[in-house]
C-alpha cells in the first residue's frame, strides 16, 4: 500500500529561541498507509493537536517534511496548502462546529461548493454520505434539532464530503457518553472503511484504539 501521509524528522517549538521556548515536538517520523486507520494515543500536552494540524496542513513545521499522496507539501504558498487542505485533507474535532443556521444536509453541501462541484452533485453526495450513518431523514433538521451523536455524525460527512485522501480526527467522540460514543464510533469506522481513505484517528479511549488497525503513542512530543 503505498502512503497517504509521511511526516519525517517533524520538529515544532513555540516562542523558539525565546527564555519561555517550549518544544513540542522531537523528530516525529510517521506514516499512514492509503486504507490504514491508525489510532493516535496521547495524554494531554503530548502534542498530539499540534502533530494533527502540521499532518492537516494547518500548521507549519520548524524543520522536517510532510508528504500527502506522494507530494512533498513542505514549502508550498499558503494558497496551494490551502486547496491542497480543502481536497485532500478531512477535519473532525471533538465537537462538530457545524453551521447552526444551516441544515445537516446544507452543512455537508457547502465544502463541496466551495470545492467547486456543482450545487445538484453536491446535494447527491451529501444525501448518499447522511444516508450511510443513518440520517436521510434528518437532512433537513438543523444541529439544534439533532442529539449530539447526529450532530456528530453529521461532521463526519461533511469532513468526507470532498472525497479527501486523509482524514483526521481530535477525539471525534470524546464529547459522547459511553454508549454513544461506541454507536457513533461505528458509524465512523463504516464510512472509512467504506472509502478506502487513510485515517490518523487521536483518542484516549483504549477500546477505540484497539478496534483500529495500528496504535502509535505518543508522549512528551516523541513517537513511542
Amino acid at each position: 500500500m503505498s502512503d497517504a501521509l509521511r511526516l519525517t524528522g517533524i520538529e515544532k517549538a513555540y516562542n523558539a529561541g525565546k527564555p519561555n521556548e517550549v518544544r513540542v515536538l522531537h523528530g516525529i517520523d510517521l506514516s499512514v498507509a492509503a486504507g490504514e486507520v491508525v489510532a493516535l494515543v496521547a495524554p494531554s500536552g503530548a502534542g498530539k493537536s499540534t502533530l494533527l494540524h502540521i499532518a492537516g496542513l494547518l500548521d507549519v513545521a520548524d524543520a522536517g517534511t510532510v508528504t500527502l499522496g506522494g507530494q512533498a507539501v513542505t514549502g508550498l504558498s499558503d494558497r496551494r496548502r490551502t486547496a491542497l487542505r480543502r481536497s485532500e485533507v478531512g477535519f473532525i474535532y471533538q465537537f462538530h462546529h457545524l453551521l447552526p443556521e444551516f441544515t445537516a444536509l446544507e452543512n455537508v453541501v457547502l465544502p463541496q461548493l466551495a470545492d467547486g462541484r456543482p450545487r445538484g452533485e453536491a446535494e447527491a453526495r451529501a444525501k448518499g454520505l447522511l444516508a450511510q450513518v443513518g440520517l436521510e431523514a434528518r437532512g433537513d433538521h438543523r444541529p439544534a434539532e439533532l442529539s449530539g451523536g447526529e450532530q456528530q455524525r453529521v461532521a463526519f460527512c461533511r469532513a468526507l464530503a470532498n472525497a479527501p485522501r486523509l482524514l483526521l480526527a481530535d477525539e471525534p467522540t470524546g464529547n459522547l457518553d459511553p454508549g454513544t460514543s461506541d454507536r457513533v464510533f461505528g458509524a465512523l469506522m463504516d464510512l472509512v472503511r467504506g472509502t478506502g481513505l487513510a485515517a490518523l484517528i487521536a483518542t484516549h479511549n483504549l477500546e477505540l484504539a484497539a478496534r483500529m488497525d495500528r496504535t502509535v503513542r505518543l508522549e512528551a512530543g516523541r513517537i513511542g
